[in-house]
């Protein structure tokens, strides 16, 4: 058995093991699942030093001759400062010295509270201006848009500055799913109006639209898992091992 035959036997053992549980608890099961564990453990550790440990601390601190002098990286010895409040991390280990370990605690969470108000300023705030849209159409000569193809640049702004029905349309269907949604959301009062009631009614039943397609999505998305993996068993396995193919 050459090594190609063999790491597809290894994969095709190893697909078996993992499905296995689909069944019930067993043993082969728990090996191949630690065995993937520990991989995976391994591989993180080294990705995480490749990726994120040297390039963002150890180049920095102690810079990197390359084989040019583009890729040659001067040192910046005060990044070699966060080490120490690194290492204070670990002293929740210790009893005597667990206070030391909130320090950088309390560094993170204070740069990433931070980041968070970027995040909400370049994530979220054009999410809400985007529900701010036009629901009047200020062009009636026709339904759609118009096409775009061979016009000048001054039509193709002009075409884009109007609102036509459709688009009138659409945007009022955006406009009616943020509230009703959000006023799924009203907990704090008691909803006796009935406008309020049946806005919250449609809400709900927007919002179950919404998870279903991505419930639904999702169980495509595993199904296509399933697919690759019942294929590589039947076709590459067979194909190597019964059918003698490269």
């Amino acid at each position: 058995m050459d090594y190609g035959t063999l790491k597809i036997v290894t994969g095709v053992l190893v697909t078996i093991g993992l499905y296995s549980v689909l069944y019930r608890e067993n043993k082969f099961y728990r090996l191949v699942e630690h065995i993937f564990l520990g991989l995976a453990s391994g591989f993180a550790i080294i990705s995480y030093w490749k990726e994120t440990v040297r390039t963002d601390w150890y180049d920095q601190a102690f810079g990197r001759v390359g084989e040019t002098a583009a890729d040659t990286q001067p040192a910046f010895w005060m990044y070699a400062a966060l080490l120490p409040i690194a290492m204070m991390g670990y002293m929740a280990f210790s009893k005597k010295n667990a206070w030391m370990s909130r320090i950088p605690i309390l560094i993170i969470i204070g740069l990433w509270a931070g980041q968070q108000i970027q995040v909400f300023n370049n994530g979220w705030i054009p999410q809400l201006l985007n529900t701010m849209q036009p629901i009047y159409p200020t062009n009636m000569t026709r339904f759609t848009v118009p096409g775009t193809a061979g016009l000048s640049n001054a039509d193709i702004t002009r075409i884009g500055a109007e609102v036509y029905p459709s688009e009138a349309l659409t945007n009022l269907a955006l406009v009616i799913t943020f509230i009703t949604v959000l006023s799924y959301f009203f907990f704090s009062f008691d909803l006796k109006n009935k406008f309020i009631a049946s806005t919250n009614k449609l809400g709900r039943y927007i919002l179950m639209v919404g998870l279903g397609a991505i419930f639904g999505s999702t169980v495509l998305m595993r199904f296509t898992l399933v697919i690759d993996r019942l294929f590589y068993i039947f076709i590459e396995f067979f194909k190597r091992t019964v059918f003698k193919m490269e």
